[in-house]
């Protein structure tokens, strides 16, 4: 068990630190949106949704509509956000993934980190790629099936 203390202190748990992520599953009609990971040393090949990491200070609405612009291009108002999932996942000690889906946006979907994406495309829900990050494959599979919460790669 991890501790911290002082000298002539007992000994308490360290607390545990998550790393947020978000993840955007931009619908057109029963297709989302993946790009397919480049050089960046993870899965590269894998087919994964628009995703990314939380900011200090920021929301989860917020880092999800910045992520689309950074990434994709694309407009998201707020009210437009719904919630679809979260999942605890294991990886790096413990994240937390918020899947998110967005059925209305402005501007079209395109590619704006070539150096880590080499591609995007829309792919059928009932017709996923079959190179997908594990825990995201895994994660739409609930969302299709209405659960809101899931853990990963815990024992």
């Amino acid at each position: 068990m991890n501790t911290q203390s002082k000298p002539g202190e007992v000994a308490k748990p360290l607390r545990h630190t998550l790393i947020g992520d978000v993840h955007l599953m931009l619908r057109r009609g029963d297709e989302l949106l993946f790009g397919r990971r480049h050089n960046t040393g993870f899965e590269d090949g894998a087919w994964h949704l628009p995703s990314g990491h939380l900011e200090v200070d920021e929301s989860m609405v917020t880092a999800l509509v910045r992520e689309a612009a950074e990434e994709i291009g694309v407009r998201i108002a707020p009210h437009d956000v719904a919630f679809s999932h979260v999942m605890h996942n294991s990886s790096a000690g413990g994240r937390i993934a918020f899947f998110f889906a967005v059925h209305n946006w402005q501007g079209e979907p395109i590619n704006l980190e070539q150096d880590k994406c080499s591609e995007l495309a829309w792919f059928q829900l009932d017709s996923l790629p079959a190179h997908m990050i594990p825990y995201c494959r895994t994660a739409l599979e609930y969302v299709q099936s209405g659960q809101p919460f899931s853990t990963y790669g815990w024992q």
